[in-house]
C-alpha cells in the first residue's frame, strides 16, 4: 500500500472538489451509521466493563476546536480512573490507568465513540486531528482558521506520518498539506494506512516538547549563540573585531571556535555540531 505523499496531483481545485462539497460529508454520515450498527455488541461491551472496572462514567467528554473554530465536545472511552491523593489531587496519569484503559489507548479502541460525534457532523473520518483551545493557542489566528476549515477527523495525515512523534507545528504542516490533495482516493490511502499504524502501534505517546517551537537551526550548546544565524554574527563580529559574546559550554568551560580568525560559515557549523555531540575540543 503506498503512503500517502504531498506531492500528489489534484485534477480539480480544491474549491471545486464535487467530493470536498458533498461527498465527503455523505460518505462519513453513511460509514458512521454502519459503523454503529456493526459494532454496537463491542460498544456494549466495553462500555459495561469500564463502568465495572472505574466504577464512573465510562466515556470522557472534551472540549476540542471544531470546524470553523467552534467548539464541540468529543466523546471517547474514559481510560483512567479519577483517583485523588489527600489533598483532592489527582494522581500520576501512570497510576490511574487501568488494564483495560492502557489497551484501549494502544489499539485506538477508545476512539471508538467518536463515531458519534461523526454522525453528529462534528467530526469527519480523515481531517486534522481536533485539538483543546490551549493546543491551537500557539498558532496565528490565520494558521487556526486555514487549519479548521474542514471538520476534524478521527485519523489523518499526521496520524499516519507520526502521530504523537510529531510536534504541533509538524501536524499543522500536514493538516494544511491535507487540505489542499484532498480527493476520494487521498482519504482512502489514509483510511486504510491508519489500520496499519493502529497494528503497529506508533505514536501513541505524546513527545515531551511536542508544543515547542521546532528547530530550525542547528543549536550549539553556548545558547548566547543560539544557531546558524546568531554564530554567522560571531563570525563578522571577529572580522570586525569586535567585542565577542562569551562561550559556555555543558560543563561550563569557554568554547572557542575553530573559525576565530574565521574560516567562515562552514567551519562555524561544525563547531555548532559537535558542541550538540559535547565533544567541543
Amino acid at each position: 500500500m503506498t503512503i500517502p505523499t504531498t506531492n500528489v496531483r489534484v485534477s480539480k481545485p480544491l474549491h471545486n472538489s464535487f467530493y470536498k462539497r458533498y461527498g465527503k460529508r455523505a460518505l462519513d454520515f453513511t460509514g458512521a451509521l454502519f459503523g454503529l450498527i456493526c459494532l454496537f455488541p463491542v460498544l456494549v461491551i466495553l462500555t459495561v466493563l469500564l463502568a465495572i472496572i472505574q466504577g464512573t462514567s465510562p466515556f470522557f467528554f472534551q472540549k476540542r476546536i471544531g470546524l470553523g473554530l467552534k467548539p464541540f465536545y468529543i466523546i471517547k472511552f474514559k481510560t483512567m480512573k479519577d483517583t485523588r491523593d489527600r489533598e483532592g489531587n489527582l494522581l500520576p496519569d501512570e497510576e490511574r490507568t487501568t488494564h483495560l484503559g492502557s489497551l484501549l489507548r494502544s489499539t485506538s479502541l477508545d476512539e471508538l465513540p467518536e463515531l458519534i460525534n461523526v454522525l453528529l457532523g462534528d467530526m469527519s473520518f480523515i481531517g486534522p486531528r481536533p485539538w483543546i483551545p490551549d493546543q491551537m493557542d500557539i498558532f496565528t489566528p490565520a494558521t487556526r482558521r486555514r487549519r479548521m476549515s474542514l471538520r476534524p477527523g478521527i485519523t489523518g495525515l499526521a496520524q499516519i506520518r507520526g502521530r504523537n512523534n510529531l510536534t504541533f507545528r509538524q501536524r499543522v504542516s500536514y493538516d494544511l498539506s491535507y487540505q489542499r490533495h484532498l480527493t476520494f482516493r487521498y482519504d482512502l490511502n489514509i483510511f486504510l494506512y491508519t489500520f496499519l499504524k493502529v497494528i503497529e502501534r506508533e505514536g501513541i505517546q505524546q513527545r515531551p516538547d511536542a508544543l515547542s517551537t521546532p528547530v530550525r537551526v542547528l543549536k550549539p550548546r553556548d545558547m548566547a549563540t543560539f544557531g546558524l544565524k546568531e554564530n554567522t554574527q560571531l563570525i563578522l563580529r571577529t572580522i570586525r573585531k569586535e567585542p565577542l559574546p562569551s562561550f559556555g559550554g555543558p560543563d561550563h568551560t569557554p568554547l572557542v571556535p575553530k573559525d576565530q580568525p574565521t574560516r567562515g560559515l562552514r567551519a562555524n557549523t561544525q563547531l555548532i555540531m559537535r558542541s550538540r555531540r559535547k565533544d567541543v575540543q
